[in-house]
């Protein structure tokens, strides 16, 4: 295998001026709210990884499950891929998975991973260290940029597979969401195609057992956020002031994530240049995850550009994988005798 990192767009001292300027603009807001992607600094990254272990979050085992029942059949689509970029690297373990189920004797494929944490990032290269005729290249960026980024570099002829997993889609508000996948769709040629996970509406207690666990690690998760903010931006934040709560919105078909203060305080945030009062029971929100029907995925991606031809489901878990092609035109949309699942 052989690696490369490319374009650290999020550099530490232009990373630092983004992140002050987006916890002074979130927390300006009402109701007061940080970007969910800051959630996953070193620590943080290394939390979530925990929490995919968790008997209560069962989204990982169950889209790992999938791309193992059906990875050949996912790169062999259409003809096969010469190219794959992972928007979300997470620790590397599923595309680790996809990519065990090559043939032996497969040509060297291009994979670009696309990630705002570094940790991630190197975890994937780890993950991927072993397995033969593989080039990584690595994009410290966000999903917009570094997709685009890669878009620029010529393609000589190879067919894309682009992998959104781990239901990421969930942490953007549906135009949000869409406005992402058409993005993506822009990225792509004829013949490439987007593998996209989403987690499903499920009953109640499940969802909120998956996002505020008995061991307390989803909350740690939540309330490192505030940690992260001391470190880098010098700020006073007082954990023991700050309880994890979670809550669904089923109109909105999404759970959320706060953090509520406990009693009424100032905290002083210099890197950024603020002073925040925080009034008892008042909440940061700073996570959204939708979740979806398999119709609604289908017909999100239809909007996109996307043409879905198969579709992969964990019916006990409630989780689907999607395999759609970019298409090239308005045409009808590929449904009976496209969809496969079990």
């Amino acid at each position: 295998m052989t690696t490369g990192y490319e374009g650290h767009d999020l550099g530490l001292a232009a990373g630092q001026r983004t992140f002050a300027a987006d916890v002074a603009l979130g927390l300006a807001q009402r109701p007061k709210r940080l970007p969910a992607r800051y959630l996953y600094d070193e620590l943080g990254s290394a939390l979530f990884n925990a929490i995919c272990e968790l008997p209560w979050y069962r989204v990982t085992r169950a889209e790992t499950g999938l791309i193992a029942g059906h990875g050949r059949a996912i790169l062999s689509s259409s003809g096969g891929f010469d190219r794959i970029i992972e928007l979300g690297a997470g620790n590397g373990v599923k595309l680790a998975t996809l990519l065990a189920a090559r043939p032996a004797n497969a040509a060297t494929l291009h994979v670009d991973l696309v990630d705002v944490s570094r940790t991630a990032l190197d975890s994937t290269v780890r993950s991927l260290r072993a397995l033969p005729a593989v080039s990584v290249a690595c994009h410290e960026a966000t999903y917009e940029s570094g997709m685009e980024r890669t878009a620029r570099v010529p393609a000589e002829g190879r067919r894309t597979l682009v992998l959104f997993l781990g239901s990421n889609i969930g942490n953007f508000d549906p135009s949000s969401a869409e406005a992402l996948l058409r993005r993506i769709r822009a990225c792509l040629g004829p013949g490439d195609a987007l593998l996209l996970g989403a987690d499903l509406v499920k009953p109640v207690p499940d969802l909120l057992l998956a996002y505020d666990d008995p061991l307390g690690v989803t909350a740690a998760f939540n309330r490192n956020l505030l940690v992260r903010i001391n470190r880098e931006l010098g700020a006073d934040f007082d954990l023991s002031r700050f309880t994890h709560r979670v809550t669904w919105d089923p109109d909105l078909s999404r759970v959320e994530m706060h953090l509520v203060s406990s009693g009424a305080h100032e905290v002083r945030i210099p890197g950024a240049g603020i002073g925040v009062q925080m009034a008892d029971g008042e909440t940061i929100w700073t996570e959204s995850s939708y979740k979806y029907r398999l119709a609604d995925v289908i017909d999100m991606l239809d909007r996109a550009g996307f043409e879905a031809s198969a579709q992969f489901l964990d019916e006990e878990v409630a989780f689907a994988l999607t395999l759609a092609a970019a298409r090239p035109a308005r045409g009808p949309r590929l449904l009976n005798g496209g969809m496969t699942g079990r």
